[in-house]
């Protein structure tokens, strides 16, 4: 249990007829890996694995892998109906060279049945497998004794992307449950970020599309200042909190991605559509209004 820092969601990008646009996602994971993120989570509901059939969710795992080039690792979004479907894509991506898998429940509400679940895909892989806990998109809710049980249980059960409200309780009872067992990784925007770290998070995955300002955030934690973690925090949380709108955050972060010109368009399959231009110009202002820019390429000087 080593993994930790910023694994950022990441989009899948598409050109203008719908097609996996390959270029775009090595540019963005170019992008990334100049950012200094710790890690690539890829195919949850930012990469639109929903939407993607399995030869392409095979494409996308086999250029991350190679676009990263061993330089981070690469976790993989599994979300099958049922345990045979979920290890046929847990040992896939394995196979690919994933280094983790994040691994949704099934949607039935029974506490033997999910931790069977995910002891079979545990046991099936050699890689860890990462619960998402998200039951608002879920519809199926894990309490924090159920997960520590897996935690404490099940070997391959090592972390935990923790997307439940209210998450800070619920961080701080699964690790008095599972002390040294699990992993927490924040999720849900990164509005909690900073009282997450503080409450003993490992760190994030989440979409958002200014990865420079959570890395800022976790490394100024990380070497114990904590005033200049939560001075970067307060300063872009504006922006933060108005980028994770349900329903509408994918078409955010594409527009920014668009926007640096590190991804070539903002297409999204259906279900799903484009910001209208009212919201355009309004995240635009909120942009401006932090201090920083969508006409960059490159990282950019959250100090600035």
């Amino acid at each position: 249990m080593t993994a930790r820092g910023v694994f950022p969601i990441l989009p899948t990008p598409f050109d203008e007829s719908g097609k996996i646009d390959e270029e775009s996602l090595r540019r963005l994971i170019a992008f990334e890996l100049e950012v200094g993120v710790h890690g690539l989570s890829i195919l949850g509901f930012m990469g639109e694995a929903h939407k993607l059939s399995n030869a392409e969710r095979k494409d996308v795992i086999r250029i991350v892998v190679d676009a990263a080039g061993g330089n981070i690792p690469t976790w993989v979004g599994v979300r099958a109906l049922g345990g045979a479907g979920a290890i046929e894509q847990a040992r896939e991506a394995q196979q690919l060279g994933a280094e983790a898998v994040f691994v949704a429940p099934i949607r039935v509400q029974n506490d033997q049945v999910l931790y069977d679940y995910y002891a079979a895909v545990a046991e099936s892989i050699d890689i860890p497998v990462v619960i998402h806990d998200f039951p608002e998109s879920f519809g199926t809710t894990l309490s924090p004794e159920l997960i520590a049980r897996m935690a404490n249980e099940i070997g391959g059960v090592q972390y935990i992307k923790l997307e439940e409200p209210p998450v800070l309780t619920k961080l701080t009872r699964l690790l008095e449950l599972a002390p040294d067992k699990i992993g927490v990784f924040g999720g849900l925007g990164g509005v909690y970020f900073l009282e997450e770290l503080e409450r003993g998070a490992r760190g994030i995955m989440t979409g958002f599309a200014f990865p420079e300002v959570l890395v800022g955030i976790y490394e100024a934690h990380l070497a114990g200042d904590l005033e200049r973690a939560a001075a970067i925090f307060d300063r872009f949380v504006p922006l933060i909190r108005y980028e994770f709108q349900p329903k509408i955050g994918l078409a955010y972060r594409k527009y920014v991605f668009w926007k640096r010109g590190i991804i070539d368009s903002q297409f999204i399959r259906k279900p799903g559509s484009n910001l209208d231009l009212r919201t355009e110009r309004e995240l635009e202002a909120i942009v401006h209004r932090v201090g920083l820019a969508l006409d960059d390429i490159g990282v950019q000087d959250i100090d600035a």
